[in-house]
């Protein structure tokens, strides 16, 4: 479960709720034609926009902006470590008693070990992670186009709202009614567009490409253990993905293994 988003939307939509508690009655803020201009109206146009299966795979993707599980850089890099050195020592065969949690880099090391040339594997998992990438891209494409249509529906609606209401000026009870479809509308868009669909596009986008920097370093990191490499070389070109100050965290603790070490010299020279 992504927090952030959870907390992000609820506290969005309590503080408005909580303001219209305060400024009266919340049923003030309720009128069904206003939601069905909006809502059913978007959606509608949307649907124009692209196809049905599109449109219900956006909504199975947006998921993930919510309930999303996905393997820290940092947390994956050691274990891969440890695989190139089992390679590099007992050759690729090795790996295939190895406990790999990441479904990824599992299906890598399954190739590796039914033998695969390097080449395939790397096309094979690339057209993968494009797939893969091009679902969140999809899908966020789809919330960026709920987000821009939302606004305008509600625009239509305050036109038909403000239309109903000059139309029947002579009947002092309609205008109410009419000015709230008015109202109603451009805040119910508003809300849409700016509170549900835009935050989510951009959550998709942000789940692209941290999915997609997470299988590019697997790719890698396979693509070195079929070569052979050193396992000290995999893990310096696999800490490159990683930033500045986390490279950095890891290297201060070697450091203070070292000054341990150094201390303990020190004592055995003055025994």
């Amino acid at each position: 479960m992504d927090l952030a988003t959870l907390i992000g939307i609820l506290g969005a939509f309590g503080i408005v709720v909580a303001a219209m508690v305060l400024g009266g009655s919340v049923l003030v803020f309720v009128n069904v034609p206003s939601i069905l201009i909006v809502l059913v109206g978007t959606l509608m146009v949307v649907l124009m926009k692209f196809n049905l299966a599109q449109c219900l795979g956006a909504f199975k993707v947006a998921l993930k902006a919510f309930m999303f599980k996905m393997d820290k850089m940092e947390d994956l890099i050691p274990s891969v470590v440890e695989m190139a050195d089992v390679a590099r020592k007992g050759g690729l065969l090795a790996l295939e008693g190895q406990k790999v949690d990441n479904e990824f880099l599992k299906e890598g090391i399954k190739m590796l070990v039914d033998g695969h040339d390097g080449e395939v594997v790397k096309d094979v998992l690339t057209k993968d992670m494009r797939q893969t990438t091009e679902r969140h891209a999809w899908g966020a494409k789809v919330f960026t186009a709920m987000g821009d249509v939302a606004p305008a529906m509600g625009m239509i609606g305050t036109l038909v709202g403000l239309v109903q209401m000059l139309s029947a000026m002579d009947d002092p009870k309609s205008i109410g009614p009419a000015m709230a479809v008015a109202l109603l509308t451009t805040l119910y868009g508003a809300i849409l567009a700016n509170m549900f669909a835009i935050p989510i596009a951009d959550k998709l986008n942000l789940r692209r490409d941290e999915e997609g920097k997470l299988k590019s370093m697997v790719i890698d990191a396979l693509m070195a253990i079929q070569a052979g490499q050193n396992p000290r070389v995999v893990e310096s070109m696999l800490k490159t993905y990683l930033a500045p100050a986390q490279r950095a965290s890891k290297g201060k603790g070697k450091g203070k293994g070292k000054g341990k070490d150094k201390g303990k010299g020190k004592e055995k020279k003055k025994k």
